[in-house]
C-alpha cells in the first residue's frame, strides 16, 4: 500500500520506507493482544492499565505502518498515519494523540492525571484498530 501523504514524509524525512518482516509483524501483533487483554483488568492500577491499553495501541499503528512499507522512529506520527494506514477517522486518532500527550507527561515528568473516559475510549479505541488492521492483513 503506498499514499501520496506517507510518500511526502518520506520525502521531508520523517517516515523511510522499509519492508516489515514476518516475525517483527507477529511480534508486535502478540504484544498488542496481551496487552489489550491485560489493560482491561480492574485489579491494576489506572496507571498500568494505561500503559498497557496506550502500548496496545501504538503497536497495533506500528503494525499497520510498517504493513504499509514504512517506518518512523516518532511515536506520534504512527497514530497521525492511520487514517493512511487503515482509514481510520480523524477523530479516533486524536483520541489515540490526546493518551500521547498523556503518556508523555506520565513518562517524563512523572505526573498521569487519572482520566476513566479517556481509559475507557483508548481501550475501545484499540479494540476497534485491532479489528482493522486483523482486517487489512488478511489481504496482505
Amino acid at each position: 500500500m503506498t499514499s501520496a501523504e506517507l510518500d511526502n514524509l518520506v520525502r521531508v524525512g520523517r517516515l523511510k520506507r522499509e519492508p516489515p518482516t514476518d516475525d517483527e509483524i507477529a511480534g508486535l501483533l502478540r504484544s498488542a493482544q496481551e496487552r489489550l487483554k491485560d489493560a482491561g483488568r480492574a485489579e491494576l492500577s489506572y496507571a498500568s492499565q494505561f500503559d498497557l491499553a496506550y502500548n496496545a495501541a501504538h503497536a497495533l499503528a506500528l503494525v499497520a505502518l510498517r504493513r504499509a512499507g514504512y517506518r518512523s522512529a516518532n511515536r506520534y506520527l504512527v497514530f497521525q498515519a492511520l487514517p493512511h494506514t487503515v482509514g481510520m477517522e480523524a477523530a479516533k486518532w486524536r483520541v489515540l494523540a490526546k493518551a500521547h500527550e498523556r503518556r508523555n507527561l506520565a513518562e517524563y515528568e512523572g505526573f498521569l492525571e487519572r482520566d476513566d473516559r479517556l481509559l475507557a475510549e483508548l481501550i475501545a479505541i484499540a479494540g476497534e484498530l485491532r479489528g482493522l488492521v486483523a482486517a487489512r492483513g488478511a489481504g496482505s
